[in-house]
């Protein structure tokens, strides 16, 4: 899998605009399972067929259990500066029904190690809207990430999924659907805590401190183009989107006979229009009044006039400097206000 993935780089070199690389991202499936050879054959290849900047963000994510001292300095030696470990939670209780393998002990010594070896841009990923009696569970994880002093906190709301263990649980009454008032009242107190201790919510669901945002993650946001490789990635450059297949056999093969075993789809306007609504307006520069016309071919503001006019009524949508922006009230409802500004 990993040789595939070196020559899928290989392959896939001519894909960007541009040669330069800013970020490089090691995401799901489990990139903590690369030994440290694997690992090297990976960044040497990058590097063999790209120019990596000087001061690239190069993020693994993992999970608690997956970092020991061994392999968090493999991983620092092979150049990764960031991490984003799926903590979920430092409460037992709440790891246990989120069916999560580590400890909240194993939670918080991660992150102490990775300080200690080197890697000081850390982000965590936080669950909230977990059921419980009150919001104390959720204060107490946002204390102990203060304690760490994590650069980085992605906090997502509790969904359950028909095809799940959740979703199977809740067709047999084990669990109850999300409280959305619950759920609100949570994300309201993420965003007062979090900003009190200087956290800067920069997108829905990211909060950074000194500015330490996710560069991977916000270029996606503004429709900078990247190139995913191995099995399920997706890449995009602008104008069409790449999807490789998801079977690992599938995509091996493909490869080992030089092909990329990936579904094209040119971009439609509409489709451009709508994917930078959906992705701009969730983070702190919003989506700009001329690129949107630009995209729909000057149709958006004379399609969705009555529909912008009502959401500044209403206090969810400002204009700033030429840009639509998410007041604090809008950010409870960001996809549904995205929608109902799509064009067709």
């Amino acid at each position: 899998m990993v040789e595939a993935i070196a020559k899928e780089i290989v392959l896939r070199k001519s894909y960007l605009p541009d040669s330069n690389i800013e970020t490089i991202y090691f995401g799901g499936g489990t990139p903590s399972v690369l030994s440290r050879l694997e690992l090297e054959l990976l960044m040497q290849t990058i590097g063999e067929h790209f120019t990596i900047a000087a001061d690239a963000e190069i993020t693994l994510e993992a999970n608690p259990d997956d970092l020991s001292q061994s392999k968090l300095e493999i991983f620092f030696q092979a150049g990764i500066n960031r991490l984003s470990i799926g903590i979920q939670s430092f409460n037992e209780d709440h790891l246990q029904f989120l069916n999560r393998v580590h400890s909240a002990q194993e939670a918080e010594n991660c992150v102490r190690l990775a300080k200690q070896i080197g890697i000081n841009n850390i982000s965590i990923d936080l669950i909230y809207a977990i059921p419980a009696p009150d919001h104390s569970i959720l204060k107490s994880d946002l204390q102990k990430a203060f304690e760490l002093d994590v650069a980085h906190i992605s906090a997502y709301c509790l969904t359950i999924e028909p095809q799940t263990v959740f979703g199977n649980w809740l067709k047999r009454d084990k669990i109850k659907p999300i409280n959305e008032e619950f759920a609100a009242v949570q994300f309201e107190i993420l965003i007062e805590t979090l900003a009190q201790n200087g956290y800067e919510q920069y997108e829905i669901s990211n909060f950074a401190r000194n500015k330490q945002y996710s560069r991977h993650n916000s270029s996606y946001w503004k429709q900078r183009p990247y190139l995913g490789v191995g099995p399920s990635a997706h890449s995009y450059n602008g104008t069409s989107r790449e999807f490789n297949v998801a079977n690992n056999a599938k995509y091996v093969q493909a490869i080992q006979a030089g092909s990329i075993p990936a579904t094209y789809e040119i971009l439609t306007a509409a489709d451009q229009t709508n994917e930078y609504l959906l992705t701009g307006l969730r983070t702190k520069w919003g989506v700009n009044s001329g690129k949107l016309e630009s995209l729909s071919g000057g149709k958006f503001a004379m399609l969705h006039q009555k529909e912008l006019a009502d959401m500044k009524k209403n206090g969810w949508l400002r204009e700033e400097s030429g840009s639509l922006l998410l007041t604090a009230s809008g950010k409870l409802f960001a996809d549904r206000i995205a929608s109902d500004l799509f064009i067709d």
